[in-house]
Parts: structure tokens; sequence; C-alpha cells
């Protein structure tokens, strides 16, 4: 079966995010004051050839430890889809 993952990894919260400070800071400056707390991430999409979808989340959840997601800094979840 072929699965596809849609992964979005974030900075974990307790860590600044500068690059959403000033994206947060840019809202102000565009008249959207009502914008705040702005976290900027990644979203991965991929596909996956495995047998059964628990063999697929577990492949998915490898690739994410081993390189898509620095765990020292961010987080990451993802949602699988069966390609019919």
């Amino acid at each position: 079966m072929k699965f596809i993952a849609d992964i979005d990894v974030m900075p974990l919260k307790a860590l600044l995010d500068p690059q959403g400070k000033a994206v947060t800071g840019s809202m102000k400056n565009l008249g959207l004051p009502e914008i705040d707390n702005v976290r900027i991430g990644k979203h991965i999409t991929l596909e996956i050839e495995a047998d059964t979808e628990a063999n697929a989340k577990t492949k998915v959840d490898e690739a994410c430890k081993k390189l898509l997601c620095n765990q020292i800094m961010e987080g990451y979840e993802f949602k699988l889809t069966a390609v019919k």
C-alpha cells in the first residue's frame, strides 16, 4: 500500500522563535495588531510504501527522528493518508 505523510515540524514552545518574532512585529506594522505569537516551522510531505498503516507510521516516525526533525529544538506531528 502507498501512503502520504503530512508532517509538521515546529520549534519547541520553550525556545525562542526569531523568525516568528520578526513576523509578529511585522504584523503590527502592517496594521494587523490582533495577530500575535507567530511561530514558524516547516511542512513536509512524503510518500511511503508499506504493507500496513502501522508499519508506515513507524517508518515516518523513524525518518522524523533521524533526519527531518532536530528533537533538541523541534517537535513534530504527522498525519498518514492511504493512497487509493
